[in-house]
């Protein structure tokens, strides 16, 4: 099945709620504070108890959704565990076509290409994103350009990350890893989302590790409480400014090499202008 061709460039979505599957009556929250996509959680939020009961709510809050609603990811448990094979079997089972599924631990390219493959016999038109959070994930990433279809985006793992490398869940301990996933990302051309920044009480730490995210290249971060995607949002939505200024230097970059402003315009800066419109969510022709 073809990707609808009205879903939103995954490049424009800035902010990513976690909802956990066990508060149904929370999902619509995430539009009602204007995030960009919602992303209901089987695994991490969902104690080993409740699992069946987030499974069910999740699939079929996702097989009832309306059109042009927010964008919806589905992050399942592991999927080479019992209980992720649970999760991805009700979903290939069910009238749930989520816009993506967001895979933890991902350190198969083997397993991305294995669930993509179980989507789309079952006819979904769902994409994977690929969560990488172990240092074996971080060993894969070379393998990930080569796949066909390739996952639409790399999620950072910040927290596992950290636990499994024994380092601080902090920025320059973690700045490694992270790099890694932009470069790689950018080599496949595709969407890389930074993690969660765990501290609620913090928002100047929150918009100052966004903004850091951003200049390293992430194109969105996650949000663990609602209260923090205004500021994910100011800090990742590019500017009237930034838009129009961008606008300009691809009117000038169709007479091919020249100056706007007195700086010179090529391709290398093309390039970074249709990042801005994407990011935008505004169509480059």
């Amino acid at each position: 099945m073809l990707v609808p061709a009205d879903r939103k460039s995954i490049l424009s979505l800035k902010s990513w709620l976690f909802t956990p599957g066990t508060k149904a009556n929370r999902f619509h929250r995430a539009a009602e504070v204007h995030a960009n996509a919602l992303i209901i959680d089987l695994e991490d939020a969902v104690a080993p108890s409740s699992k069946s009961e987030a499974r069910d709510a999740a699939i079929k809050y996702l097989a009832n959704i309306g059109e042009n609603l927010l964008p919806c990811a589905l992050r399942i448990n592991p999927p080479n565990g019992n209980i992720g094979f649970e999760d991805l079997r009700a979903l290939l089972g069910s009238a749930a076509d989520p816009d993506y599924v967001v895979l933890p631990k991902c350190d198969s390219a083997g397993t991305i290409s294995l669930v993509q493959s179980l989507l789309r016999e079952a006819g979904k038109s769902t994409d994977i994103i690929a969560l990488i959070e172990s240092a074996g994930g971080v060993a894969v990433l070379e393998e990930l350009p080569s796949l066909h279809p390739r996952p639409a985006a790399l999620m950072f793992g910040a927290a596992d990350m950290a636990a499994d490398l024994g380092a601080e869940p902090s920025w320059e301990p973690l700045l490694y890893s992270r790099s890694r996933i932009i470069q790689v990302a950018a080599l496949a051309g595709i969407a890389a989302l930074d993690g969660p920044y765990f501290d609620l009480s913090d928002e100047a730490g929150l918009r100052k590790e966004t903004k850091a995210s951003a200049s390293l290249g992430f194109h969105g971060k996650c949000a663990i409480h609602p209260a923090q995607i205004q500021t994910i949002n100011e800090v990742l939505t590019p500017t009237k400014e930034e838009v129009d200024l961008a606008r300009r230097v691809l009117a000038v970059n169709q007479r091919g090499v020249a100056s706007l402003d007195h700086k010179m315009v090529d391709e290398a800066i093309a390039r970074r202008a249709r990042l801005i419109l994407a990011r935008a969510g505004v169509a480059v022709s």
